[in-house]
């Protein structure tokens, strides 16, 4: 009789090293130093595979969709849901701020400086130019996702204008690079529990190194934290599944546990960019998405798509203003909504980005720009949380776009 050998799935697996990961971090922040080069690998190798990843899987993506038409269609499909699911998010977390009023008589004694936000922001048009590459070998260097997509969509699109001999050699020599970018990623994956016992060691570590105990940050701004946190779960779990019900009839039970390990490596990575390899196979194998779908939505999503981004900006800004005392218009508030939908989607897929965008929304409505420095001691917690939501809001958006298109999904 042969022994069945023992399997540890890997989301479990996960979930066990970031258990373990915080412990260690919190009791043996001295010794951080020496595991910190694990999650630093980790992420590397992650990083490695998502520009030649992203620009493959558009490229055969937007090649198999073919006509002017199918294209347009999905593209609107793709960004009506987008718009629409962002939109959602920012009033939910609008409504649970105006209730809740986390920054009235908050303690401000947690202000950090702010010198390296206000560096790195640009404004909304800024971003729509830059979406076109002055060099796209230059931009695939930087990452910079928005112009390597719009490049991608351009070359997946004139492929199947070109004579039939030279498209077929095209989308075959780029299948199969993307054949074996997919190997090399699934290699990276397997490390995954390893890279987030490091990551959650060491951003633990760094609360404590700072001062920062963890516990006395959430408590002096346990409000806004919670006010925040309860807006991205009913996010993640009210308005979401109820998208996947009734737009993708689909079963969202079904699609969150085997979104499990994806959502697990978003919160643990901070960065929709790093999780992309994860999300795009959990989405095709488990799912059952079609690579056609998945490669013109999950890349596209996790550049543009921030759900858990938005939220968090819409109630930060408020929280900012009632923490100042200053009371803003219904015009004010308005414009706070509309430009933390358009932040949104200029926010890069990386740890801490929407901080940066949040200055966007800051300047809209004159707010001082040192408010940031009120909610950087929770920040990085926060990031973790509303990255898995940004995540999950591009794995439900595959999925609704994929039953629109008439697929047979097995969720």
């Amino acid at each position: 009789m042969v022994k069945k050998k023992f399997s540890l799935a890997i989301h479990w697996q996960i979930l066990i090293m970031l258990a373990l990961g915080g412990l260690f971090g919190y009791f043996f922040p001295h010794l951080t130093k020496y595991t910190n080069w694990i999650g630093e690998v980790f992420l590397r190798g992650l990083n490695m595979v998502i520009v030649p990843l992203i620009f493959c899987s558009i490229m055969t993506g937007v090649a198999s969709v073919g006509t002017a038409e199918n294209l347009g269609r999905l593209g609107l499909k793709t960004m009506g849901y987008y718009v629409f699911s962002t939109l959602l998010a920012i009033l939910t977390g609008f409504l649970f701020v105006q209730l809740i009023k986390p920054g009235v008589g908050a303690d401000l004694g947690l202000q950090v400086p702010v010198e390296e936000i206000s560096a790195g922001r640009d404004s909304f048009g800024q971003v729509l130019i830059n979406i076109v590459p002055v060099n796209i070998i230059r931009a695939m260097s930087e990452g910079n996702m928005l112009a390597i997509i719009f490049f991608a969509i351009l070359a997946g699109f004139f492929v199947t204008r070109v004579g039939e001999k030279s498209r077929v050699l095209l989308v075959d020599v780029v299948n199969a690079i993307l054949d074996v970018i997919m190997k090399i990623t699934m290699f990276v994956i397997r490390f995954t529990p390893l890279g987030v016992f490091s990551i959650i060691a060491k951003v633990l570590s760094q609360q404590i190194n700072s001062g920062n105990q963890v516990g006395e940050i959430i408590s002096s701004m346990g409000i806004y934290f919670l006010t925040v946190l309860l807006g991205l779960v009913i996010q993640g779990f009210v308005t979401l599944p109820l998208m996947v019900k009734f737009l993708g009839r689909a079963n969202p039970i079904k699609h969150m546990k085997n979104m499990s390990t994806v959502l697990l490596t978003a919160f643990s990575t901070s960065s929709s960019n790093a999780t992309l390899p994860v999300t795009m196979e959990a989405v095709e194998t488990k799912n059952g998405v079609s690579n056609k779908i998945a490669s013109f939505t999950i890349p596209l999503g996790a550049t543009i798509n921030m759900n858990g981004t938005a939220l968090y900006e819409c109630v930060a800004v408020m929280f900012i203003a009632q923490a100042y005392g200053i009371d803003l218009s219904f015009g004010q508030q308005m414009v706070v909504i509309f430009t933390a939908l358009l932040a949104a989607i200029g926010s890069a897929g990386i740890p801490m980005a929407g901080l940066v965008m949040m200055a966007v929304v800051l300047n809209a409505v004159g707010l001082p720009l040192e408010g940031i420095g009120l909610i950087l001691a929770v920040d990085r917690i926060l990031d973790m949380f509303r990255t898995a939501i940004n995540v999950y809001g591009d794995t439900c958006g595959a999925v609704i776009i994929a039953k629109s298109e008439g697929e047979q999904l097995t969720v």
